[in-house]
Formats: C-alpha cells, sequence, structure tokens
C-alpha cells in the first residue's frame, strides 16, 4: 500500500488500510511528543519505556475508596432502564446484558470528574505534548462465566479509517474497577508493535460499527501477520489489583480472552486525542462513525 492524499482536506493518509492486501508499514510519527523532561506526573524514565514497548503499567492510580465510587457509578448505569434502550449502551450477545456504556464522561459526572482528574488527564498531556481532548471514553463489564474478548487489533488503525484521526497522536487509559487476574479476560498487548503499522485488507461496509463493537471483522488482523508480530514482540498479559491503569499507544496490537471465570472484570477506558489532531473524514469508510464513539467535539480537557 501506498500514501495518498484526500482531495477533500489535502491530508496525506500516511497509514492506508481497507485494501485489497494486508501490509505492514514502519510508523510515520513520535511515540512520545512531549518533551522528555516536560513536567508532569510521568517520570522521564517511564516516559522512555512508553517509548520503546507502547505502554505504561501503573499499580495503583486510583486509591480503593474512590474506587469504590467508580465502582457503584458503573452498577448504576448498566442496571438502568434507560441506559439499556440508549444507542450508547452496548449488549452482550451471550447473556443479553449491557457490556459497554460509550460516552460515560458526558452521561456521568462522576466519570467526567475522572476525566479532568491530573493524574488521568496530565498523562496524556505529558505523552502528547498538547492539549488534548476525548476522543472516545466508555466503561466496559466483562461478567464471569462466558463473557467474550475482543480480537486482536490496532485501535488506530480504526479510528484512521472510521473516524479520521490523520496521525498517531492518541493515548489510551484503562483503569481497573475490579481486579484483574491472567485468567478473567485481561488486557494483552505485544510490546513494540506499536512502531508498526499493519494496513488490513477488506473494505469497510457501511455502518460497520454496529457489528465490530460486539465482534471485530473489517480491520482484523490475519493469521499470518498476527504470528509474525507475536513472535517479533511477545505478548504481555496485564494483571493487577483495582485501582490499577494500563496506559497504551493508539497503534499497539492488543486484545483480550473470554473470561470464563467466575470473577468479573471491569474497567473504565478513556482515550486521550491532541487538538493538533483533530478527525478529518475518514480515511478507509464510507461514513463516519457516530460521536458517541468517535467524538467531533474538540474542546480541550480543563
Amino acid at each position: 500500500m501506498t500514501a495518498t492524499t484526500d482531495t477533500t482536506t489535502g491530508i496525506p493518509d500516511l497509514y492506508p488500510s481497507r485494501g485489497a492486501t494486508e501490509a505492514l508499514t514502519p510508523r510515520q510519527d513520535p511515540v512520545v511528543w512531549g518533551a522528555p523532561d516536560a513536567p508532569g506526573p510521568v517520570t522521564p524514565a517511564d516516559l522512555l519505556s512508553f517509548e520503546r514497548d507502547g505502554f505504561l503499567a501503573i499499580d495503583e492510580l486510583i486509591g480503593e475508596d474512590e474506587v469504590a465510587v467508580y465502582r457503584n457509578e458503573l452498577n448504576r448505569l448498566v442496571n438502568d432502564p434507560d441506559m439499556r434502550a440508549d444507542e450508547r449502551s452496548i449488549v452482550e450477545p451471550k447473556s443479553k446484558e449491557i457490556r459497554t456504556v460509550f460516552e460515560v464522561h458526558k452521561i456521568s459526572e462522576v466519570f467526567a470528574r475522572l476525566v479532568r482528574d491530573e493524574r488521568v488527564v496530565g498523562r496524556a498531556r505529558q505523552i502528547l505534548g498538547s492539549d488534548v481532548y476525548v476522543h472516545q471514553s466508555r466503561i466496559n463489564v466483562k461478567p464471569g462465566f462466558g463473557a467474550s474478548g475482543f480480537y486482536w487489533h490496532s485501535d488506530f488503525e480504526t479510528w484512521h479509517a472510521e473516524d479520521g484521526l490523520p496521525r498517531m497522536r492518541t493515548v489510551s487509559v484503562s483503569i481497573a474497577l475490579t481486579e484483574n487476574y491472567d485468567t478473567n479476560g485481561g488486557l494483552m498487548i505485544m510490546p513494540g508493535s506499536h512502531k508498526t503499522f499493519l494496513g488490513c485488507a477488506g473494505e469497510t461496509p457501511k455502518d460497520n460499527y454496529k457489528k465490530s463493537l460486539q465482534m471485530q471483522d473489517a480491520g482484523t488482523p490475519s493469521d499470518e501477520a498476527l504470528t509474525q508480530l507475536a513472535a517479533q514482540h511477545g505478548i504481555k498479559l496485564f494483571t493487577g489489583k483495582a485501582g490499577s491503569a494500563t496506559w497504551f499507544d493508539c497503534n499497539a496490537m492488543h486484545g483480550s480472552g473470554d473470561n470464563i471465570t467466575p470473577f468479573p472484570r471491569s474497567n473504565v477506558f478513556i482515550v486521550f486525542n491532541s487538538v493538533e489532531n483533530t478527525a478529518v473524514e475518514p480515511f478507509a469508510a464510507p461514513v463516519r462513525r457516530p460521536e458517541f464513539i468517535g467524538a467531533r467535539d474538540f474542546t480541550p480537557v480543563r
């Protein structure tokens, strides 16, 4: 695949995907955009680690008392009948229970305060080297006894192809609201995979998001490409107590397995994008995804 230029915006497509063939290409963007010695909650050593691995694990981002507040709010939302009927809620195919609630920072003032917390947004500003806005937020519920996982993917591949984010200047944080064991469907990342972009094969169907939020199809890497990346980078499984967090680069190859244990796994997931990397039209999809999935409100977090 070769880079093309969007004729509407004039912005080059540095990361072609959803074409006739699959292709691995080197990353064209920095990983850490901010200066190594910029003030903030991330130490210079941790910034170097993030640059190298594409992730940063924090044992305790929020305390036990705070975890209880956020978990209670999560439970309130997923048990609210009005929330079940809301298009921002995604229902688990097997259990028919709410699996995900999107745009949670706009639905809930409790989670809005978490987004504005300097321990959270400060790290995003430091990594991305600018003010940031929320491209996406959600709470995820993975109950025991059969909650399905999410197949291997790069978030940026989807955000670029379907939301129109031009550059890799986006970072995510997953904050655990229950303990992450090595058995209950935790997050897995291939360390270092963020430095290679995998352009996937196949066109994007219209309204692909309605299917992909339950089971990824378009934008899914081949077994051959995943085998190559895993052989090169290995796989890191994240465990930790409630209140721990994992920051990871938008292009890190990651996924999670099914949870067949009795132990539930829930988290709040926030995606920060640089205000200097705002979304344009999708690079490889017929229409934009809804704004509750890919924001068009670029107001900086304050």
